[in-house]
């Protein structure tokens, strides 16, 4: 992984994917201590950044192999992201998804002209179904995180934060990002270490998700207890992939965790007053801005919103909060 790869795939991208902006409010500079700046992927194509790894994947394939269809497993935003980058070459897309995936993201999926196959998080293995199905279909399976060209295209959404930051004067902040397995990390990481690195990226996760940052703490990969029942569905992995982890290990700072409550409550802080609607796990950098400043060093901090594809029912939760 280098930053050639991550511009290759910028290349790519140019005129596909969504210059997000930098969004900012009073309101929350008030509550957080500090300026607070955010990148709100949740406006990008299908509602979240994986579309910029999924297409970047899609299309880095020789077209041989491409029509033959993708394989992909995720909860429901890389799913989306896959099935409208298949859908835009015009190539089937099979996805596995937890049955325990939000409607919204399942019925999103079919919508982008996805073939959903549900399965039980935690009882069945998503890799083993996934093998078989590329065994016996020729598909091409393309992995959510550990994936070289899905973390270049990830990276691109560092390029344009190193590009905003400094449209705005900013040479030193530090850049939370919501964490899963760890590929936006790693993307934006090494985005910013080449173009920006007065930035720090800090990976922020659920309290009972926070796998990254216990490995970060060890210096050695380490797992969650369980794998589901989770608010934030989005970022819910077992453990750091095993091309994220050395990335983040040598680039970022501490991680910072989070409750349930602090992601509804900037989820609702959110919309109010950036006027944006964020899921739990795309939530929960922005709850670290606003919620964890005494873990902070910056005067100056770029959040991620990393997806905003969210059931009615949790928003509507989050704003009775």
């Amino acid at each position: 992984m280098n930053i050639e790869k991550i511009e290759a795939a910028a290349t790519r991208l140019k005129g596909i994917a969504r210059r997000t902006p930098l969004l900012s409010s009073p309101h929350l500079d008030a509550i957080a201590g500090r300026r607070v700046f955010v990148k709100p992927e949740c406006l990008q194509h299908t509602g979240s950044f994986k579309f910029r790894g999924a297409y970047a994947a899609v299309s880095a394939l020789p077209p041989e192999v491409r029509t033959r269809g993708i394989l992909a497993y995720s909860s429901g935003n890389h799913a989306q992201g896959i099935a409208r980058a298949a859908q835009l070459f015009g190539v089937p897309a099979v996805i596995i998804m937890p049955q325990d995936a939000p409607a919204a993201k399942i019925e999103g999926t079919k919508a982008l002209g996805g073939e959903v196959v549900l399965y039980t998080r935690g009882g069945e293995s998503r890799e083993a179904i996934g093998a078989r199905l590329a065994e016996t279909r020729g598909l091409t399976l393309i992995r959510p995180y550990d994936e070289p060209e899905v973390i270049a295209g990830q990276g691109t959404c560092g390029l344009e934060i190193a590009e905003q930051a400094a449209e705005q004067g900013i040479d030193r902040a530090e850049v939370l990002v919501c964490c899963g397995g760890g590929g936006l990390t790693a993307g934006i990481a090494l985005a910013l270490e080449a173009r920006a690195p007065g930035l720090r990226v800090r990976p922020a996760e659920p309290e009972a998700f926070d796998d990254t940052a216990r490995s970060l703490a060890s210096g050695t990969r380490q797992s969650n207890t369980q794998e589901a029942g989770g608010l934030c569905d989005a970022i819910l992995t077992p453990t750091p992939g095993e091309i994220t982890f050395p990335i983040n290990a040598r680039l970022c700072g501490p991680g910072l965790s989070v409750s349930d409550a602090e992601v509804l409550q900037a989820m609702a802080l959110a919309l109010r007053h950036l006027k944006i609607v964020a899921e739990p796990g795309g939530a929960v950098a922005l709850a670290a801005a606003l919620f964890r400043s005494e873990a902070l060093e910056a005067d100056t901090v770029i959040a991620t919103v990393s997806g905003g594809n969210v059931d009615a029912a949790v928003l509507a939760r989050a704003l009775a909060g």
